[in-house]
C-alpha cells in the first residue's frame, strides 16, 4: 500500500496554492493512495517485447489519414452558378455581425 500522507498533502496543497477543510483533506489522502496503489500495480505488468504507442489509435492512422491530393477543380463561372447570390465573381452572404450604431 502506498504510504501517502497528510504531511505530503499539506506541501502539496501549499504548492498549488488550494485550501482543503479536514474532511476533504482525508478524502483526498484516501484516493491518492488508491490511484498510487494502482500505479504501483501497472508496474507490475510484464510489458516485454510490447511495442511502444504514442497514443491509442496509433494503427488506425493509416486509414484516417491520407495524403493530399491535388484534382479537378469547378471554374469560376460554375461554382457561382450554384451560389445563391453573388456579387465581382465572390459569393454574396448576409451580413452576421450588425454594424455598431
Amino acid at each position: 500500500m502506498s504510504n501517502f500522507s497528510e504531511k505530503e498533502l499539506k506541501e502539496l496543497e501549499k504548492l498549488s496554492r488550494i485550501d482543503l477543510t479536514h474532511d476533504e483533506e482525508l478524502k483526498l489522502v484516501e484516493n491518492l493512495k488508491k490511484i498510487l496503489d494502482h500505479a504501483e500495480k501497472l508496474q507490475e505488468v510484464d510489458i516485454e517485447g510490447v511495442v511502444s504507442c504514442n497514443y491509442v489509435l496509433q494503427d488506425l492512422q493509416s486509414s484516417v489519414l491520407r495524403a493530399d491530393e491535388t484534382g479537378p477543380t469547378l471554374s469560376r463561372e460554375e461554382f457561382l452558378s450554384n451560389a445563391p447570390d453573388h456579387v465581382g465573381g465572390m459569393v454574396r452572404v448576409p451580413p452576421v455581425i450588425k454594424p455598431s450604431a
